[in-house]
């Protein structure tokens, strides 16, 4: 209730990084956090284990999720 009225933040963990689908995965997880009423995701390991270029994309599409105006809360 308190993330929902805006009193506390709610940030999740991406979770550990699997590899092939860890940009999937970290959108999906995005998405459903901002749903939930999330202010933010922590995407560690699954950007800063892979070559620059590849984190910097990851962390992109994360970003785009909370800046999209379409994603709502459920």
């Amino acid at each position: 209730m308190n993330c929902y009225a805006g009193r506390i933040a709610m940030i999740n963990s991406g979770g550990e990084s699997h590899g092939v689908n860890d940009v999937a995965e970290a959108v999906r997880t995005a998405v459903i956090n901002k749903r939930a009423g999330g202010q933010g995701l922590i995407v560690g390991r699954k950007s800063f284990e892979r070559p620059m270029d590849e984190g910097a994309a990851l962390i992109h599409a994360v970003q785009d999720v909370y800046l999209d105006s379409s994603v709502t809360i459920a």
